[in-house]
């Protein structure tokens, strides 16, 4: 099957979902469409995997994800490209290159904004730094204070977007580095909890900067089953408010299409992931009336 017939059929499959605003009776050609296409923990893999792979034979790799973006954004030029961490570590690119391939490669993709994931730190902080004039892409990290490291000022809490006269607020999450990553490569980088930080972000985005869509690019991992305590995709939806679309990564959860998770004033949001290694492309679609009341639908594309 051609991958367009692809993307076109899985689509139309896909369930529309009210986000507060209107159902399939209102879909017309007359409203505002923004995709977001995104992915998470690539693990530098630039190539596809081989035809003898036991599990993903001929599945993923940059060149088949850019031919696959290409063709989306030429269908509709209101889409961002987002990546919710773990970018680094898992091929010899990496080792070799320290993230300086990843980094370019993105950027020829034209990713509009990433978060950071624990294995991106796997080089230090100094790694990070020597790498991220490469990275012609913003970071975007909320929960992890970098004031007293040498990447203060180099992420931003959250960043807006515009497309089309829709207002995209994006804002970024990470997970406790403590017990995954030696203190030595993130130093005095500080942790803050997750959900107050999402709770003052989403605050921000809506009623100051006055935002019609509110994303968190996550990387605390979708669900945490054997310790509900750990902050996860699930529990942050359930916590918080104003919050759209929750783009998840560190747990590789395989997703076919995004989760519905009632928020704490029971609003639907959506919560995805596209497993790993860069085999899923990840794409959800926001429909806008003239009042700019919202519904959505989301599909997982097989590179």
């Amino acid at each position: 099957m051609k991958r367009r017939e692809f993307i076109q059929q899985t689509t139309a499959a896909s369930a529309l979902v009210g986000l507060g605003g209107f159902g399939l009776q209102s879909f017309s050609s007359s409203l505002k469409k923004i995709s977001i296409l995104h992915t998470n923990d690539v693990h530098s893999h630039i190539d596809p995997f081989g035809p003898q792979d036991g599990r993903n034979p001929n599945q993923g790799g940059v060149a088949r994800r850019a031919s696959l973006i290409e063709g989306i954004r030429a269908n509709n030029p209101n889409t961002l490209l987002l990546d919710a961490g773990d970018i680094f570590q898992g091929t010899p690119y990496f080792n070799y290159y320290g993230g300086e391939l990843e980094f370019k490669l993105m950027s020829m993709l034209k990713y509009d904004a990433a978060t950071l994931g624990n294995h991106d730190f796997d080089n230090g902080l100094e790694g990070l730094y020597a790498q991220l004039p490469h990275a012609k892409f913003d970071f975007i990290s909320a929960n992890y204070d970098f004031s007293n490291t040498i990447i203060d000022t180099h992420t931003k809490p959250y960043k807006v977007f515009v497309k089309n006269g829709i207002k995209i607020g994006v804002f970024g999450l990470g997970i406790e580095l403590a017990g995954l990553v030696d203190k030595n490569m993130y130093k005095e980088t500080v942790y803050l909890n997750p959900v107050e930080i999402a709770q003052d972000m989403s605050r921000i985005l809506k009623e100051n900067e006055k935002c019609d869509l509110i994303i968190c690019l996550s990387h605390l991992g979708y669900n945490y089953r054997n310790n509900p305590e750990r902050p996860s995709d699930l529990s942050l939806a359930a916590a918080t408010k104003n919050i759209d679309l929750i783009i998840g990564g560190h747990t590789h959860t395989f997703l076919k299409k995004p989760t519905i998770v009632k928020n704490s004033i029971d609003q639907n949001v959506l919560v995805n992931q596209v497993g790993c290694f860069g085999i899923n492309l990840g794409k959800i679609d926001f429909y806008f009336d003239s009042a700019k009341n919202k519904s959505s639908e989301g599909v997982s594309i097989l590179v």
